[in-house]
């Protein structure tokens, strides 16, 4: 139990220590370029500050299914998508910024903007930051921001439809924000799970023990014919293919 509690807290100072050092390289990283090399910030600095990260704690990381293809076409940048996933543990931040998504922005919730090194990460990277359920008006209007910014840019974008809420042991309600956001976009949804160790889960708490988490990807959904008085659908729809996922994912002997 002693040698347990010295792990946590030599990892959790390590993590903090990572987290404040990346921080304020980022930034001066990105105050010297003048903020003009997003995708490097992402996919280079964070994701490498996510590895580190997961790498403390012991975790090893592994991309399964069927990914999509990131070739980039005239633009010279990846085709737009809306990536989803489960949301089961506060090991999922660290795992998806790892994964480097290719010119993706991420939502999360605007609670970790507390954090001193995630406020400063947040601001270069790019995120957008959600309210709670509560404030369905504050939700709206950052959504339609949102969906203005991706649509000029033509940027990813990565959310979870299970929104702030941590589940265990099943897939939670989802909300509609993302399907939404697809449908005005017009862009693939590509769903993802996140399949963690129940070993090594640490849940909603911090003490994440050693194992591999693997990022699963399913076949992209096309949501050019989507119209908004059939997203409720459509979201029940994706639900259901997720809850099926789970089982098939968490079950005894599940296939890699």
């Amino acid at each position: 139990m002693i040698a347990r509690r010295a792990r946590f807290v030599l990892c959790f100072a390590l993590s903090v220590v990572v987290a404040t050092l990346g921080a304020a390289g980022l930034l001066v990283l990105a105050l010297l370029t003048a903020f003009q090399m997003p995708r490097f910030y992402r996919e280079g600095v964070a994701a490498r500050l996510g590895r580190i990260i997961l790498a403390i704690w012991g975790i090893r990381l592994l991309r399964r299914g069927d990914w999509p293809e990131t070739r980039t076409g005239h633009t010279g940048k990846p085709p737009q998508r809306v990536y989803i996933s489960n949301h089961t543990s506060t090991i999922d931040l660290f795992a998806l910024l790892a994964l480097g998504l290719p010119n993706t922005r991420f939502f999360l919730s605007g609670f970790l903007r507390k954090l001193p090194p995630f406020l400063v990460i947040g601001y270069v990277i790019g995120i957008f930051w959600t309210v709670p359920q509560t404030f369905p008006e504050q939700r709206r209007a950052i959504f339609a921001r949102a969906a203005r910014t991706l649509a000029r840019s033509g940027e990813s974008v990565y959310l979870s439809p299970e929104g702030a809420r941590i589940t265990t042991g099943r897939i939670g309600p989802f909300n509609r924000g993302a399907f939404h956001l697809a449908a005005s976009l017009g862009a693939p949804i590509v769903p993802l799970f996140i399949r963690i160790p129940p070993a090594s889960d640490p849940g909603m708490g911090l003490d994440a023990r050693p194992g591999t988490v693997e990022v699963f990807a399913a076949p992209s959904i096309d949501t050019r014919a989507w119209r908004s008085d059939d997203i409720d659908r459509h979201r029940d729809d994706v639900h259901a293919f997720y809850v099926q996922w789970h089982h098939t994912l968490t079950r005894p002997n599940a296939l890699p």
